[in-house]
């Protein structure tokens, strides 16, 4: 379904066709057909297997096959990465190491094409980033070459689990995401919806029939930024409130936090129940940082839970430059747009202290850090 929204979406197929054929795995062929259900119109692409039988291929084959192939080096690699994370999660379940794993499903033909044709129209359409919405999981059962399961299956929900990629329930029974597209997304994709503006749209539709469109629609097109600054960012905001905090503790809680990497970090007056007045601390963090950070408040504070929430973040360009005043140097924090110096803010501690060494006031060095970084 992700290979016949982008096929749909503007992919050649003799371009895909071209691209897999070096791979120099045989006894298939591909299948694109127009279809419309439910008053939408899309791409169903299968692949047509022979009538062998199919081989339970390890991860060193899958490399083999992979890396002897004449693809370029960066499908190569996203390709393995993939299969990778796959290896990954069905050693995890198996009790056992990604070598010994032995790939039916994943390992057959349609998955290899599935993978890795999906990393070729990556480099086909030129895309740089991938975005998806929460993902439908289904309910039910599903046969597997290991019995019957339960849906989401288990690898799935392990290769989920990895990344804490946010699902919905998804209507009606069935699989409705399956291990190999699961490892696709998890491996390529950030969920959430960026600013875009939209060139071309694609549905790919799927084999089973329900009582909505079996189809997954893909957006192309470029992210926007503010007035030409830098794209958006992800921050986390981590909140707690107590009442029983001294001075001395959120001080030292603040610079705790500060240390850690937090990006900003603030008190707010609260009133809590029994009208008792309180502290909201609040901590704006990276993604990757928000965890520990989330612990460091848990330990070094009363309070028995922080609250989380992300946001998009736009964000001027900035950049740190040197500039010398009578009484020595100061860094210069510049705020740029589209490209223009629009702030320029001297750095508090080098100008509190060459005030502190010269005797001049710091109002004085500040102002002349700051003529010097608007004349440079």
């Amino acid at each position: 379904m992700l290979l016949g929204s982008l096929l749909d979406a503007g992919l050649a197929l003799g371009d895909l066709q071209a691209d897999l054929a070096q791979l120099k795995v045989g006894g298939y062929r591909l299948a694109a057909e127009r279809v419309t259900r439910q008053g939408l119109t899309g791409t169903h692409l299968r692949v047509i297997e022979g009538s062998g039988e199919r081989p339970a291929r390890t991860l060193p084959a899958i490399e083999e096959i992979v890396g002897g192939s004449d693809l370029a080096e960066q499908v190569k690699d996203r390709s393995l990465a993939v299969f990778g994370r796959i290896a990954r999660a069905e050693a995890a379940i198996h009790g056992t190491t990604v070598d010994h794993i032995h790939f039916h499903e994943i390992g057959a033909v349609d998955s290899l094409v599935d993978i890795v044709g999906f990393a070729c129209a990556l480099e086909r359409l030129g895309i740089e980033a991938i975005y998806s919405s929460p993902l439908a999981l289904g309910n039910g059962t599903i046969h597997t070459e290991h019995g019957r399961l339960p849906v989401p299956a288990p690898a799935t929900l392990a290769l989920l689990a990895e990344v804490e990629a946010p699902t919905v329930p998804g209507p009606g029974q069935g699989e409705l995401l399956t291990p190999t597209g699961a490892a696709l997304l998890t491996e390529y994709a950030t969920f959430e919806r960026p600013a875009m503006t939209v060139k071309a749209v694609g549905y790919g539709f799927g084999t089973k029939v329900f009582d909505w469109p079996n189809a997954l629609r893909v957006w192309l097109g470029e992210r926007l930024t503010v007035d030409s600054g830098r794209e958006r960012d992800q921050v986390v905001l981590l909140a707690c409130n107590l009442d029983d905090a001294t001075g001395e503790l959120l001080g030292y809680v603040m610079q705790c936090l500060f240390e850690a990497g937090a990006l900003d970090v603030w008190f707010t007056p609260i009133q809590m129940k029994k009208n008792r007045p309180a502290t909201e601390i609040s901590v704006l963090a990276r993604p990757e940082d928000a965890d520990a950070m989330a612990a460091l408040l848990l330990r070094e504070t009363p309070t028995l839970g922080v609250r989380r929430q992300a946001f998009p973040r736009y964000c001027a360009e900035r950049q740190m430059q040197q500039v010398e005043t009578p009484w020595g140097t100061v860094r210069v924090k510049v705020k740029k747009v589209a490209g223009m110096v629009v702030a320029a803010s001297p750095e508090y501690d080098d100008c509190a202290r060459l005030a502190a060494e010269s005797g001049v006031p710091l109002a004085e060095v500040m102002d002349a850090a700051r003529r010097a970084a608007e004349q440079d």
